[in-house]
């Protein structure tokens, strides 16, 4: 894939996001990190360990179903703001906009800073619906467009798999109603653990 990239506009964007990284932490900005991804009732694999000679098996019946998961990274809080469907069209992405209204969005009485959402160039990010919902949106949300095939400047992407492999591997799932109801529980538990400031408002004393 490096191979594709234009090395150029990769640095350019990656110090970018460094710059925005910055600014996040500072406060002074809202950093999100946008994509989507996918999870099977069938099992995902991950690395485990076994007994010598012993053989590892997980069922699998049935054909597999997935679960598309449309997300966003908050960078300054580590968290994941994830919503599921069965499909992963424009009018899925919009919904997790409107999400994004009522979390970071302007209301009255709220003071709104700044916000960023990174996102690649994918189909459902570009298409005449994304656009025209983004454009209504860019009095505060404003866009930072990735490089192509610069997966690894896309900060969501580790989460992903962090979510996959430590959450939802060697599972076998019912339904994708059992696996939807499983990874709403897998983001709550990790957002909970990876918290960026576990020790927030608490004091040590002197």
């Amino acid at each position: 894939m490096k191979a594709r990239q234009d090395a150029d506009a990769v640095n350019r964007v990656g110090l970018r996001c460094q710059l925005m990284k910055a600014q996040a932490e500072a406060g002074d900005i809202v950093l999100l990190f946008g994509d989507e991804s996918e999870a099977l009732t069938h099992p995902y694999l991950a690395h485990v360990w076994a007994k010598r000679g012993a053989d590892l098996r997980i069922p699998a019946p049935g054909q597999a179903a997935k679960v598309a998961l449309l997300g966003v990274l908050d960078w300054a809080g580590r968290e994941l703001v994830v919503q599921t469907s069965r499909t992963k069209r424009s009018t899925d992405f919009i919904a997790l906009l409107e999400t994004l209204d009522r979390r970071t969005g302007p209301e009255p009485g709220r003071c709104v800073k700044p916000v960023r959402l990174v996102l690649d160039n994918g189909p459902i990010h570009t298409s005449k619906a994304t656009t025209a919902a983004l454009a209504q949106r860019a009095h505060w949300l404003r866009v930072e467009w990735l490089p192509k095939y610069a997966p690894e400047l896309n900060d969501i992407e580790e989460r992903w798999r962090d979510v996959k492999r430590h959450y939802l591997a060697h599972q076998t799932f019912t339904g994708p109603e059992d696996l939807d109801q499983a990874i709403h529980e897998a983001i709550m538990k990790r957002n909970h653990e990876r918290s960026r400031h576990p020790l927030v408002n608490q004091r040590i004393p002197a």
